[in-house]
């Protein structure tokens, strides 16, 4: 999108004016009724207790699919607000887009953990009936009490029901697919899924997916210094089947984000907690990098405001205190780079924004 149309949808929500939806590149993406039924499902504002607030609320795509509040004022707004509009959410939401590549939750041989969704990894994928961790995560937010705050699975099944798309639904499950209100419930995660792993949501068409070529001498210098020194966690490695990188590899790390104030759930001690394991706290998911420039602020708990603040932490993390001062990792804050350096590499970030 062009930055004159975010400039103006940004400037209207400051003050306040509710926008209309506008699909990012054009027509949305979807390739079949299960994708289309979930891009409903998504946008779907009576899917939380005021009718104020769809999934897209806190995953938008002018945000690269996190939240647009949080986008547009990163240094005071670091944590959704819910339906209620006072509830405030405990983390940072982070991006929709790429999730759906993550793997189940699994204790790996060297004991570290990989896959899952959240910051936490709690949406594990061991559900009997999902067994998708993107699904499973699709669950939680509208009976979430501090966000869409919906009071049971009966009653987000009634605005199915009662919805403008309820023909679609059938459609795709059946005539009689809302009787059995578990069954629907998996069933509206899944079209959910679905709609997250389209092409309007999961694009790969970013500078660096569709015009390397064209880097600027800042970009090239960048991505060099990326795979020099982020890589071991930011993986630039192409897993088969995939269009290409997706700079995570979907493990769990503390890298020492300090408390932030505006926070209340201090300290936050992320996987440990999942897992029951203090061998794990302070641990949380290494998101990927894909649109990074739109989903400000940063880390599990919103502590930096830009990208270049960001960066420099991971380069430089001396003077901060850490939030969980356990299990570290040794790497991190000590790159060593110049000035010019994390320049470079935030300039190389920035080539990952899709609808380039």
């Amino acid at each position: 999108m062009k930055k004159s149309t975010i400039s103006i949808v940004s400037t209207l929500a400051v003050l306040g004016i509710t926008t209309m939806v506008i699909a990012a590149g054009g027509s949305p993406a979807v390739t079949d009724n299960l994708q289309k039924l979930g891009m409903h499902l998504y946008n779907d504002k009576n899917m939380s207790i005021n009718q104020n607030q769809s999934c897209r609320t806190c995953h938008h795509h002018l945000a690269g699919f996190a939240d647009l509040k949080n986008h547009l004022a990163p240094y005071t707004s670091v944590v959704s607000t819910g339906s209620d509009g006072v509830s405030k959410g405990g983390r940072n939401a982070p991006t929709a887009a790429y999730a759906g590549f993550s793997p189940p939750l699994a204790l790996l041989g060297d004991g570290e953990y990989e896959g899952g969704l959240f910051w936490d990894g709690r949406a594990t994928g061991y559900s009997a009936t999902l067994a998708d961790p993107l699904a499973e995560q699709a669950q939680g937010p509208p009976l979430n009490l501090v966000e869409m705050a919906m009071p049971s699975k009966e009653a987000i099944i009634g605005v199915i029901e009662n919805s403008s798309y309820a023909n679609l639904w059938y459609k795709v499950f059946g005539n009689n697919s809302l009787v059995n209100v578990d069954d629907a419930y998996d069933n509206f995660a899944r079209a959910i899924a679905a709609y997250e792993r389209s092409a309007d949501v999961t694009k790969f068409t970013s500078k660096f997916d569709l015009n390397r070529d064209q880097f600027t001498a800042a970009e090239k210098s960048g991505l060099a210094l990326f795979e020099a020194n982020c890589a071991r966690c930011h993986s630039t490695t192409v897993a088969p089947e995939v269009p290409g990188p997706l700079f995570t590899n979907f493990r769990y790390a503390n890298i020492g984000v300090p408390a932030n104030p505006l926070v209340p759930v201090s300290p936050d001690l992320g996987l440990g907690v999942t897992v029951s394991d203090s061998a794990q706290d302070g641990k949380f998911k290494i998101p990927t990098l894909r649109n990074v420039a739109m989903s400000a602020p940063y880390s599990h708990n919103g502590s930096f405001p830009t990208l270049e603040k960001m960066v420099n932490f991971v380069n430089y993390s001396g003077g901060f205190t850490p939030e969980v001062i356990s299990n570290i990792d040794p790497n991190v804050g000590r790159l060593n780079l110049t000035v010019e350096q994390v320049k470079d590499i935030t300039a190389f970030l920035n080539t990952l924004t899709d609808d380039y």
